[in-house]
């Protein structure tokens, strides 16, 4: 089997485990601190991945060439990834799920500002076409608008940013060590969120962010056992990912993420009984569409411009 065909069966199963991940977390809408969920997933995913470095023998860098850019990666993916935890608790799954995934739309336009990078006619009606897709989920209207919508969007720019920052940076530090800045993002934050919540809103009686501020306990076996379940399957998706990017190519991986739309659509029906409307389907298509025509564009464009080189 070609690595390419290795790196998308890899990226199909570390998607299966994130869905199983984010129906766990969704369950456990305001029983479990979302903090406390994010800290104990960052502590087991540090601990493994410490763990498999030592057995692999290679050296544990956990420091970064870039400070700063670490910093920020680590900080924008917890914020990020709060909002998004926050809002499947609020949204169905699918809906949260393909909000998020106009992240391959939202990299190209800052490709366009920040990294100077010119597009063609064809990824222009590919972002278009995902713009679109976003509009038929949100519905924007200023009668009933549903802030909670806004959430994965932010979830997607971070994610955006911090891809856009990983690849400037890949230069000197690795994807081990890029892991472990987002480990360290959620041990560190994730305490001092659930301190300032608790300590400076001591009478905060706000039901929608009840899940991020809950104090944190684990109550019973079942909690435990959720708690781990979260951290492995969080930790073994990311491991996935990280091997089929290391013996695939972003080209080839990066439509089968969009799997994931369809595990959230599955599990949202018959977990959770959430069926969508049939604009909100037609946007995931929309949305699915665009970002995969991106990826693949980009792989056509990089064959066209080896082919020249070897001329």
């Amino acid at each position: 089997m070609s690595s390419e065909k290795k790196g998308i069966l890899f990226i199909i199963a570390g998607m299966a485990v994130f869905s199983i991940q984010d129906i766990v977390i969704k369950s456990l809408a305001n029983q479990i601190s979302l903090t406390q969920i994010l800290f104990f997933r960052a502590a087991l995913g540090t601990i493994l991945l410490t763990s498999l470095l030592w057995f692999l023998g290679k050296p544990l860098k956990f420091g970064s060439s870039y400070p700063l850019v670490a910093i920020f990666r680590g900080s924008s993916f917890f914020l990020g990834f709060t909002l998004f935890y926050i809002s499947i608790s609020k949204l169905p799954l699918a809906i949260a799920t393909s909000l998020f995934f106009i992240h391959p739309i939202i990299i190209t336009v800052i490709s366009i500002f920040f990294l100077k990078i010119s597009i063609g006619f064809h990824r222009i009606i590919a972002i278009i076409i995902g713009f679109i897709g976003t509009l038929l989920i949100v519905k924007p209207s200023f009668n009933n608008f549903d802030w909670y919508m806004l959430f994965p969007i932010a979830t997607a720019f971070s994610y955006s940013v911090g891809m856009l920052l990983a690849k400037k940076t890949s230069d000197r530090d690795n994807a081990f060590q890029q892991s472990f800045h987002i480990y360290f993002g959620g041990l560190i934050l994730s305490p001092f969120v659930t301190v300032l919540a608790i300590n400076a809103f001591p009478n905060m009686d706000v039901k929608q962010l009840e899940f991020l501020y809950l104090t944190w306990t684990i109550s019973d076996f079942n909690a435990l056992l959720a708690l781990l379940i979260i951290a492995f399957t969080g930790t073994i998706g990311i491991f996935s990912l990280v091997y089929a990017y290391n013996i695939g190519s972003p080209q080839s991986n990066a439509p089968a993420e969009y799997i994931l739309l369809v595990y959230a659509l599955l599990a949202g029906y018959f977990i959770f009984g959430e069926v969508p409307d049939l604009l909100s389907f037609v946007g995931m298509v929309f949305i699915s569409l665009s970002g995969t025509y991106i990826f693949v564009r980009e792989n056509i464009r990089e064959q066209i411009v080896a082919a020249e080189k070897q001329w």
